[in-house]
């Protein structure tokens, strides 16, 4: 135990920037504190996130913040249906005066990228981001070129207008870590919202007050934030319970399940669990932290079936299911 106490001792010392981070974030931001928590989560636990939401709701300003806040290289790629590869990741040029061929990096060369619409380009550009997330390292005119870290992806897609889009295939879509669904701010945020932003200049804009080599610090340092033997236990029953709800003793969403969860998704439990214990300063995970971060972690990676969508059940009312009946050590 004194162990677990010297590491929250040392992670209240070092996780200070992340106080001034989210102070600068949210003097941009209002309302939206669950999605800028999400956001760093993800950025913590070395993850990438998908943002759902209408337009309109701060997803590309919060990204924007957040980079500036940690002084990183941002970059925001509108996806379209005629966006190229190349496009994303670059491309070889030939210099006629040198009469050499030189590597242009494309967009994707940045601590921060804001994938706007992933949805609305076909699979072929997906793929392209989706390898560059996994791997981080593109190859361009047959060589490897690694990606600045730390490199953190948050794609937004729109949940209506899918006229003209491209739906990502489950298996890719496994890649994020999170998905966030970003909802309407409260009714007593929004005149704060206005208040900030219905001026046409001196609009706040976030600084640097970070670096990004303090996140990869910061990365080291939750890396051994301890997580207990019986606490790993309950995340592989947790996600073993999407895959085979019969034997763990809900057979009534046998028939309301498609597909569970994958091991990328005990992964991402037990890295955003323990990124969310270094965010509250503590040298442990908990099943409370399991559960914070379990629906955005699962959401995706749970798929129901055609007799779920017409009883109107959702994924995250099945994860709701597991989380209240697998057993908590």
């Amino acid at each position: 135990m004194t162990d677990v106490q010297a590491l929250a001792a040392q992670i209240e010392e070092e996780s200070g920037f992340l106080r001034d981070v989210v102070r600068e974030v949210e003097g941009v931001i209002v309302g939206q504190k669950p999605l800028v928590q999400s956001l760093l989560i993800g950025l913590l636990a070395d993850g990438h996130v998908l943002l759902e939401g209408l337009p309109g709701l701060a997803k590309s300003m919060a990204v924007q913040s957040l980079a500036s806040a940690l002084g990183g290289t941002f970059r925001r790629i509108q996806f379209t249906p005629d966006l190229l590869p190349s496009d994303l990741l670059g491309t070889q040029v030939y210099n006629p005066k040198s009469g050499e061929w030189a590597v242009r990096e494309g967009p994707v060369f940045a601590n921060f990228v804001l994938a706007d619409e992933i949805n609305r380009a076909p699979a072929k550009v997906q793929s392209a981001l989706l390898e560059a997330m996994e791997e981080r390292q593109v190859s361009l005119a047959g060589e490897t070129h690694t990606l600045p870290a730390p490199f953190f992806v948050l794609a937004t897609q729109n949940p209506v207008e899918l006229e003209g889009t491209y739906p990502l295939p489950e298996a890719q879509i496994d890649r994020f870590m999170l998905k966030v669904v970003v909802g309407y701010p409260s009714r007593e945020d929004e005149p704060r919202i206005i208040e900030r932003m219905v001026k046409t200049t001196e609009r706040p804009v976030a600084k640097a007050v970070a670096t990004p080599e303090q996140v990869l610090g910061a990365r080291a340092l939750m890396d051994q934030v301890y997580v207990d033997e019986k606490l790993m236990a309950y995340v592989v029953d947790l996600v073993f319970a999407t895959r085979e709800p019969a034997q763990a003793g809900l057979a009534e969403l046998e028939p309301l399940t498609l597909y569970g969860a994958s091991p990328r998704a005990s992964i991402a439990l037990v890295r955003a669990g323990r990124a969310r214990a270094f965010l509250d300063g503590r040298g442990y995970v908990t099943p409370h932290d399991i559960k914070a971060v379990g629906t955005e972690v699962l959401r995706h990676r749970v798929i129901t079936t055609y007799e779920a969508e017409a009883e109107g059940v959702t994924s995250e009312q099945v994860i709701q299911r597991v989380f209240d009946t697998v057993e908590v050590p």
